[in-house]
């Protein structure tokens, strides 16, 4: 059987609670780690500039609860994109970035998931695709002087909405410190993909892989990227993550939630994992023990 680590998102659970209380919860719900965020708002973008003590204090609460956290998801640049026509915007990107990286390195954190968004308020230009590319290119050289990964998500808006749009990038950029994280919501949502065919072609562009359900994007309905129950969604997650494990894919797997202010969020994201038991039982998917 192929084996995974299976992952939560940290917006799936409680948000008052101590980071040694989170990582123990993670483990009695039966997920091998934690996915870490720095979003845009402004709580959590200031974890960038942590202290050394704060850093250490982290580091120390995660080892003594043996937890690990695979992915720093850095959904940040929604707020401060790559592309931005403002000159500020895009030095305030670049720091962002820079302050990940060094982050990441201080918490033992490989891989940094980059929001595939050129820009997210703005409207969408060439230009915006072309700052865009020169300043992933910078990003991509920063973090390869640390060794770390930068993985572009498959997105909820058509920029980068799949594996072969992001292989199309590393055309663009050739470096191995670059790869896609695809989200099997996203790239189902939207009707111009051929899910298999995309996990197929790039699966050797895939360092991590996000579990999200989602509705499909028609002609009268924008589609649903957020919030839809497992099982609720159109996400053929069977035929997915059959296609991975005869593709050998031997990354991990996060189940991305943002039940942290459900009035259960604990019973939400143990549904969340006896669901995706049953389909890794199914499909013959071991995964990693705790």
């Amino acid at each position: 059987m192929t084996t995974n680590a299976l992952g939560i998102y940290e917006k799936a659970l409680p948000q008052n609670m101590s980071w040694e209380d989170k990582f123990k919860l993670v483990h009695n719900l039966g997920y091998n780690f934690l996915e870490f965020s720095i979003d845009e708002s402004n709580e959590r973008l200031s974890r960038l500039d942590w202290s050394k003590q704060e850093r250490a204090e982290f580091r120390q609460v995660m080892w003594a609860t043996n937890s690990r956290i695979n992915t720093l998801m850095l959904s940040g640049h929604r707020r401060y994109p790559l592309g931005s026509r403002d000159p500020n915007v895009r030095r305030k990107s670049l720091e962002i970035m820079q302050k990940a990286i060094d982050l990441a390195v201080d918490l033992g954190i490989s891989n940094i998931q980059l929001a595939g968004y050129d820009v997210f308020y703005e409207p969408k230009t060439p230009q915006s695709h072309e700052f865009f590319l020169e300043n992933l290119q910078k990003c991509v050289d920063m973090a390869a002087k640390k060794l770390v990964m930068l993985s572009i998500e498959t997105m909820d808006d058509p920029f980068l909405n799949s594996m072969q749009k992001i292989a199309h990038v590393k055309t663009q950029i050739k470096s191995p410190w670059l790869q896609g994280y695809p989200d099997l919501g996203n790239i189902s949502a939207w009707p111009e993909n051929d899910v298999v065919y995309d996990l197929e072609n790039n699966i050797e562009d895939i360092a991590a892989v996000h579990l999200k359900d989602t509705k499909r994007v028609t002609p009268t309905f924008k589609g649903q990227f957020k919030e839809v129950p497992f099982g609720d969604g159109d996400v053929d997650f069977e035929g997915c993550l059959k296609t991975l494990k005869r593709l050998d894919y031997s990354g991990s797997f996060t189940v991305e939630m943002w039940t942290e202010s459900a009035s259960d969020p604990i019973r939400e994201v143990g549904k969340a994992k006896a669901f995706f038991d049953a389909l890794f039982a199914k499909v013959g998917i071991e995964q990693e023990k705790i």
